[in-house]
């Protein structure tokens, strides 16, 4: 199929940080998605919590089986509209990378510890870890990753900046991570233009996974019933009544997963004829013209939004707030924080690869340390570290 003229072309790259040669086998993309694939960040997903502690059962989703439905989603999207799969795919893979343990508990309780010493946010921690935290290579600290790997992992939600330097969006008020600032210093990602259309593939897939799968956990856990997200969603209630009318006799749990996989199509076919509605407008002939848009090209339609917002509405009241989720999640955030107060008074506390650069550190410095210990940890990994450091036991049921 041929490469729509807007697409990521990987043979006009803007490079990689540290020049390397080029690969006779591999485009550049092809090599980033392997790099992360490869990566000990990557592999460590397999223990970070969704919404559930990883020991609460098998079934549920982890930040790991999250990352791979986001990334078969993303490469599907960038299929249909035309664009290079494999870089939809690295910044899919890459989205996450960043998460602390215990999910959004950990990094709340993160970013209260590093208060005074600039903050802490996942997508950062994400930069961070494929730039100066994976110390795999000979030549240079991180992954290495192309420009546009990088662009999508910082700006796969849109710009970060205006024109004039200030922050918009989720961080109006908080300001430009640090870590974000910092690498843009010695690589421009533009903070203040829109990623390629590839990182927006990967972006919605994102909010197409992890609101479509957590009606499945949900359910599963038992925090409501279908009838509830029936009676409170009618874009669910109309998907199960197309179901149970074809399929009077379907047994519950075929009925859901029947209904989810019917969710995620809709998500997808309303995502592309909006998204092509909306190249279309702009007639772009070059991915440039993408960045330079002025809004998403890659978006769900306003119906499908507003339904969106009815999805997410119940689920934060009935999943997320769920008096059961929040227990956990209050214990975990306790937890992240005693551990942080713990190391940040103690470094020598943590393995020595850790310990050793904070002797000569500043406190700004020795908190940046200690928070990439901790976020770099499986949601196992800190519970053991709570009981070598307290000699008590976190229960997290």
């Amino acid at each position: 199929m041929q490469r729509a003229p807007y697409a990521c072309d990987p043979d006009e790259s803007r490079g990689r940080l540290f020049a390397e040669a080029a690969s006779p086998t591999r485009t550049d993309f092809q090599r980033d998605r392997d790099r992360i694939i490869h990566s000990t960040a990557f592999r460590r997903l397999k223990h970070k919590t969704q919404v559930f502690i990883y020991h609460e059962g098998d079934h549920y989703r982890t930040r790991l089986t999250h990352t791979l439905e986001v990334s078969q989603l993303a490469r599907a999207i960038a299929r249909s509209l035309r664009i290079d799969e494999d870089l939809a795919e690295a910044v899919a893979l890459a989205h996450d990378l960043g998460h602390p343990p215990f999910g959004h508990a950990g990094e709340r309780a993160l970013n209260r510890a590093m208060a005074p010493y600039n903050g802490f946010d996942h997508n950062a921690q994400s930069l961070r870890a494929v730039t100066r935290l994976e110390q795999r290579y000979a030549e240079f600290d991180g992954l290495n990753l192309t420009w546009e790997t990088l662009e999508g992992i910082v700006k796969h939600n849109g710009p970060l900046t205006d024109g004039w330097g200030h922050a918009i969006g989720e961080y109006a008020e908080s300001g430009v991570p640090r870590p974000i600032l910092d690498y843009c210093a010695r690589q421009d990602l533009q903070l203040d233009r829109h990623a390629g259309l590839e990182a927006q593939a990967a972006a919605i897939a994102d909010d197409i996974a992890y609101n479509s799968h957590d009606v499945d956990d949900g359910l599963r856990a038992g925090l409501f019933t279908l009838a509830e997200i029936v009676d409170a969603v009618p874009f669910i209630a109309d998907i199960v009544a197309e179901v149970r009318g074809r399929y009077p006799d379907l047994a519950e749990a075929r009925l859901v997963h029947e209904t989810t996989r019917r969710v995620i199509t809709r998500f997808v076919e309303d995502t592309l004829r909006e998204s092509e509605r909306r190249i279309a407008q702009i007639q772009p002939d070059r991915a440039e013209d993408i960045r330079t848009a002025g809004s998403q090209m890659v978006a769900f339609s306003s119906g499908m939004t507003a339904s969106l917002a009815d999805l997410r509405t119940f689920l934060f009241s009935r999943m997320y707030r769920h008096q059961r989720v929040m227990a956990v999640m209050r214990r975990a955030e306790t937890a992240i924080a005693r551990l942080f107060e713990a190391l940040f008074a103690s470094p020598d506390r943590m393995p020595g690869e850790w310990s050793d650069p904070c002797r000569d550190a500043d406190a700004m410095r020795r908190a940046r340390i200690v928070a990439d210990y901790i976020a770099g940890m499986t949601d196992g990994f800190a519970i053991l570290e709570y009981r070598r450091l307290f000699d008590e036991t976190l229960e997290l049921r």
